[in-house]
């Protein structure tokens, strides 16, 4: 842990650091490719919508011995539909069957509670309307529009307008790669998801805001200097946050992952899958986007000003002549001259040097003392 806390304190100082916005390219293009899978997997498998956007029954059984495949095979055979069946911690079913209305509601509980064994009024069945589902779904994209809306001007009063764009270009990102992972992996989108997706967007900003305010920070009389670049400062400012971002989303993925892993996982918890995989995905993707995509990003749209241009035309002839002199330097000690070589050169004297007598120094001046 001390090793950790020295590098952090090094990264922050600027001693040492990673090219992050030197290789933007490389991490632009494992983003694109990521994304490019992630839209693949939505155009080609789809979201699986829970039932709460869909519309059916929720069937919820007391403690029965049939297994959950067993469970599956007869919700279908008598709803002529495909359920999802989930095992709950008091050892009953919950049944889920989507397109089925209040009539053959009814009939499916009925013969569910011969096939289960139980009786017909110790199933609770609950329905849920397609109209219902359509406004969950609406109203989610109406806070998602608000919320980026929001993020934009925020982001473009306290900072500025490309800030904005790349934080945005950034929450796209994440979002994208979050509901692609969902459609890769096949897991059920209920009204939990979407509030997942929501608080990924908090955490994703939060650290895209950190690295911004460093960079605002270091960047104040930036073009009054003919030292750094603003793609050096950007790069800085994503050195000296690197390490704080890395442990606030360790810190955040720790309780996430034990929800998705152990809950969902080892004890079964299916509901626990909906919202912990969003989060998980989504606080990575966040944590990578503030470091690989946003400030990068940001160099790049700086780069383009016309005094970020003078700027780095400026340090980079500063530059050029500092190497042409440290060349020099260093060839005239090769070839002998400026510094020369030790054999041409005059003797070094070692230790006390005579003078001359000067010639004019006692003439005319009896010896002796003087009377």
């Amino acid at each position: 842990m001390s090793k950790l806390g020295n590098i952090g304190a090094r990264l922050h100082r600027g001693e040492v650091g990673y090219d992050f916005v030197g290789n933007r390219k490389i991490w632009y293009g494992i983003s694109i490719l990521i994304t490019i899978t992630a839209i693949l997997g939505l155009a080609v498998r789809g979201l699986n919508m829970g039932i709460e956007f869909q519309g059916g029954a929720v069937l919820t059984t007391p403690k029965t011995s049939v297994s959950v495949a067993q469970a599956e095979t007869y919700a279908q055979d008598a709803s002529g539909h495909t359920a999802v069946v989930q095992k709950l911690g008091t050892g009953g079913l919950r049944i889920q069957i989507a397109g089925v209305d209040t009539g053959k509601s009814d009939q499916v509980k009925d013969t569910l509670a011969k096939d289960l064994n139980v009786g017909s009024d110790k199933i609770n069945a609950d329905l849920v309307g397609p109209s219902w589902g359509q406004q969950i779904a609406d109203k989610a994209w109406e806070g998602l529009a608000i919320f980026m809306v929001l993020v934009v001007i925020y982001l473009a009063i306290a900072f500025e307008w490309r800030m904005a764009v790349a934080a945005l270009v950034a929450l796209v990102h994440d979002i994208t790669i979050t509901t692609g992972i969902y459609a890769l992996v096949g897991f059920e989108v209920t009204p939990g998801t979407v509030i997942g997706l929501l608080t990924i967007l908090g955490y994703s900003l939060y650290d895209t805001v950190v690295v911004f305010d460093s960079l605002k920070e270091q960047t104040k009389d930036l073009t009054k200097q003919t030292r750094w670049t603003y793609s050096d400062v950007a790069n800085r400012s994503i050195n000296s946050t690197l390490v704080r971002s890395i442990n606030t989303t360790v810190v955040a993925l720790l309780p996430v992952a034990g929800l998705l892993f152990i809950g969902g996982g080892v004890l079964g918890a299916g509901m626990l899958n909906d919202i912990s995989l969003s989060l998980f995905v989504g606080l990575a993707a966040g944590a990578y986007s503030s470091i690989f995509i946003a400030t990068p990003l940001v160099a790049d749209l700086k780069e383009r000003e016309p005094q970020m241009k003078a700027l780095r035309k400026r340090v980079l002839a500063k530059r050029a002549q500092a190497a042409a002199g440290e060349e020099l330097v260093a060839a005239r000690a090769d070839d002998g001259s400026g510094a020369g070589d030790p054999e041409d050169a005059a003797p070094a004297v070692v230790g006390q040097r005579s003078q001359p007598a000067s010639r004019g120094r006692g003439r005319g001046r009896p010896s002796g003392k003087r009377r």
